[in-house]
């Protein structure tokens, strides 16, 4: 039923359009047939804008992969470096949301670990929104940070590194099957800094996934039946996405090295000092508005990327 509205909302969009199209170019004839010139600068902006959302929709038929439709989850982690990249990992956390926010994705904090002085150590979020997958999905790796350090007294220039991971969400009893002995639930306090805010009863949820090891852990909300909700969707897309990297590895012995989403080589730099720029080390796209980057204008990034994999 998801899938049949889904494809209802698809044509019902490029059926506007091409009525869209079919009016403003009788708009066109009439106006050329009675000569008059005064309707020019709408017609001219309503052109660009036909044209602009015509680019929209045909990039979006890039994402044509099993998963590209569905929601993302994403997870970020600060790597080593106590405070600098636990500042990092959240600049990084707020650049996603700011894109999902200029998108109108809807998101959902689903767990966060704040750093010990500043920052986070970790966090899991959900964002919903078309083919918001399929956008992020290329952001999965490591980014690195280079800038002069808010939390170095002598204010000297330091190299942090953040790794992202981002999931599709999961369908349950479609793409994975849980078998629940294969689960060890356990319940506790959620943390936090202190005062009001720290839960008394025991609603935060760590779920084990005994074969595999995997670990997910959800204390934002302070319902224990709603933390264990959300920690069972991430965990499912955890699953999905072992068996996802499973097949890309399989592909790899045949197309070359695979690279997984731990610490390695950096996907793409972060150079706030000595000057400005955001380079994607797989596409050589770079852009010097680095703020505007961290701002969540992400789009040319990510389209930048998805190009180079079309047909991949």
């Amino acid at each position: 039923m998801r899938r049949l509205a889904m494809l209802r909302e698809t044509v019902t969009t490029w059926r506007g359009l091409e009525r869209q199209a079919r009016d403003l170019l009788e708009l066109i004839q009439m106006a050329v047939t009675e000569e008059d010139d005064s309707l020019r600068e709408e017609i001219e902006q309503d052109v660009e804008r036909l044209a602009k959302n015509l680019d929209a929709l045909e990039f979006e038929l890039n994402f044509s992969g099993p998963y590209d439709a569905r929601p993302a989850i994403v997870a970020v982690h600060a790597g080593e470096g106590g405070t600098e990249s636990q500042d990092w990992a959240e600049m990084l956390l707020r650049m996603y949301l700011r894109w999902a926010e200029r998108h109108g994705y809807q998101v959902e904090i689903i767990d966060q670990t704040p750093g010990e002085e500043a920052g986070i150590k970790s966090a899991t979020v959900e964002i919903k929104g078309p083919h918001a997958y399929g956008w992020l999905k290329g952001e999965r790796g490591v980014h690195r940070l280079v800038r002069l350090s808010p939390f170095d007294a002598q204010h000297r220039r330091h190299t942090s590194f953040a790794l992202v991971e981002v999931m599709p969400e999961a369908e349950e009893s479609v793409d994975v099957q849980i078998n629940p002995d294969d689960l060890r639930i356990d319940f506790f306090r959620a943390s936090g800094h202190g005062g009001q805010n720290v839960q008394k009863n025991s609603t935060a949820v760590r779920i084990t996934h005994l074969p595999t090891g995997i670990v997910v852990t959800c204390q934002n909300e302070r319902s224990q039946h709603r933390n264990k909700e959300f920690a069972m969707k991430v965990l499912e897309s955890r699953l999905l996405e072992l068996e996802l990297e499973k097949k890309e590895q399989e592909k790899a012995k045949l197309k070359g090295e695979y690279t997984g989403a731990g610490f390695g080589t950096a996907i793409r730099s972060y150079v706030l000092h000595p000057y400005k720029l955001v380079k994607d080390q797989r596409t050589g796209y770079e852009t010097s508005d680095a703020q505007a980057v961290l701002d969540g204008e992400l789009d040319e990034l990510l389209k930048a990327y998805l190009k180079t994999t079309i047909g991949a």
